[in-house]
């Protein structure tokens, strides 16, 4: 027989979301989901574009209690909703006026206040077998890769990163939105099934980050990026001491982190993972480079990978990632696979190439790539790399002049071109495609084919 999951753990009295209007309980959520389920139209696959995180557990919940899928691509480019609609004829954008998805025929959410719940509704079951959501990869081939998440899964993810963070009565304020993998786990997920409750907003700007803070009770926790991380501590502002940092999407230096442990006063927890398995492993990054599994999950090292199973994880999932100093449940990352680049028999990883780029004085941002015309990512040869790099006060060669002193002469980018700002999505994560488009825009004349 299969097991059924509440839509929430909360009590019907216990809150579940807060804004500057004041706190939403987790019976007015079952009242309002059950609104907007009877509401909705025909069709079984919704794209939920809510910005407001309450606005967007609701469309999820009411998506869950219909048995409606919540798809979640990995952009909303013209492109992606394309495929997205030649693939599920029948989707619906779910949207509150922040983003829309333009192609697919659109639901306007209604802005929802607090209010007392005209009945003391309990959470509605669902089973665990129900596919709640598709979340998407950019696939090698241009089609996104879809991978089904099941609801009963979902709620162990829940409980089992609840159990590593001890989030029971944590007030979450994120700077990830709720449709990216690491921002649903770790903002709606763990509302729902961690006995969490969460900031509706998405703060942006540090002074937003600190105001969220501010505004949220005790015990309270900030779900951000590195890049995030490093502007909101880069800004110098004095903020709200915090009793937890939760930072996700990209590597973080243990510089950054102990600046961040000390600008917020508390710890930071760090979360590996990926879309295909969702959170895999934690560690304390000023504590050391080793990572400890989330509870339910094992590891196995096969055929020169590295393979995550069991807990909410959806079969057996290969990891990007080389692995380590395997001992029990705790294990060390290596480069990732596909990150390799082998130059004139010299092998290192874009990964290290961008952080030296990072590390010169006077260069805000950047990135190299392996131009299309030279391969592809992977360990296979490539003929030379490019770079992208912002820095307004350095031309080219002072950059590659500092280069030099980091790293080896078969890595220098030719070319080395300057732009305004990298092409980052709401994660600040570089979007690859948008940089080789960038790239293909502005690379000199005499180096295209």
């Amino acid at each position: 027989m299969t097991t059924a999951y509440p839509l929430s753990r909360h009590a019907a009295a216990e809150p579940l979301a807060c804004g500057p209007d004041g706190v939403i309980t987790a019976g007015q959520f079952h009242e309002d989901v059950q609104r907007l389920a009877a509401a909705l139209p025909a069709g079984r696959h919704v794209v939920n574009t809510c910005h407001d995180r309450y606005l967007f557990m609701v469309g999820f919940g009411a998506c869950l209690v219909t048995g409606r899928i919540t798809l979640m691509p990995s952009s909303f480019t013209p492109t992606t909703l394309r495929q997205i609609r030649e693939r599920y004829p029948d989707v619906i954008c779910l949207h509150d006026g922040g983003q829309r998805a333009d192609g697919l025929p659109e639901w306007r959410m209604a802005p929802i206040g607090p209010r007392q719940p005209a009945r003391d509704l309990s959470a509605p079951a669902i089973a665990g077998d129900q596919v709640a959501a598709v979340v998407f990869t950019s696939g090698s081939t241009g089609e996104p890769t879809a991978h089904v998440k099941h609801w009963g899964r979902l709620c162990v993810n829940a409980a089992s990163e609840a159990e590593r963070l001890n989030a029971g009565g944590l007030a979450i304020a994120a700077t990830v939105p709720a449709q990216h993998m690491y921002g649903f786990e770790s903002s709606i997920l763990l509302a729902l099934h961690g006995g969490a409750s969460v900031w509706r907003h998405r703060p942006f700007y540090p002074a937003d980050v600190a105001a969220a803070i501010q505004a949220m009770p005790r015990r309270r926790m900030l779900v951000t990026t590195p890049f995030h991380l490093a502007a909101v501590v880069d800004a110098g502002m004095p903020m709200p001491p915090c009793d937890l940092l939760l930072c996700a999407t990209a590597p973080l230096s243990s510089t950054l982190a102990r600046r961040a442990e000390a600008a917020f006063g508390c710890p930071l927890v760090e979360i590996y993972g990926c879309t295909e398995s969702g959170q895999v492993a934690s560690r304390r990054t000023t504590a050391g480079a080793a990572w400890q599994l989330l509870p339910g999950l094992g590891m196995a090292l096969q055929d020169g990978g590295a393979w995550v199973f069991g807990g909410h994880v959806e079969g057996r999932v290969p990891l990007s990632d080389r692995i380590g100093n395997l001992n029990g449940d705790c294990f060390t990352l290596g480069e990732r696979h596909a990150d390799m680049v082998n130059i004139a028999g010299k092998r290192t990883s874009l990964a290290a190439l961008n952080a030296h780029l990072r590390s010169i004085d006077g260069v805000a941002d950047g990135c190299f790539l392996l131009p299309p015309e030279d391969g592809t990512t992977g360990a296979g040869s490539v003929h030379r790399l490019a770079a992208l790099v912002v820095a307004p006060d350095l031309d080219a060669a002072r950059i590659l002049k500092a280069l030099r002193q980091r790293v080896d002469p078969a890595f220098l980018p030719r070319p080395l071109l300057k732009i305004d700002a990298l092409p980052r999505n709401a994660t600040g994560k570089v979007v690859a495609t948008e940089v080789a488009a960038l790239y293909r825009a502005l690379r000199p004349l005499d180096s295209r084919p």
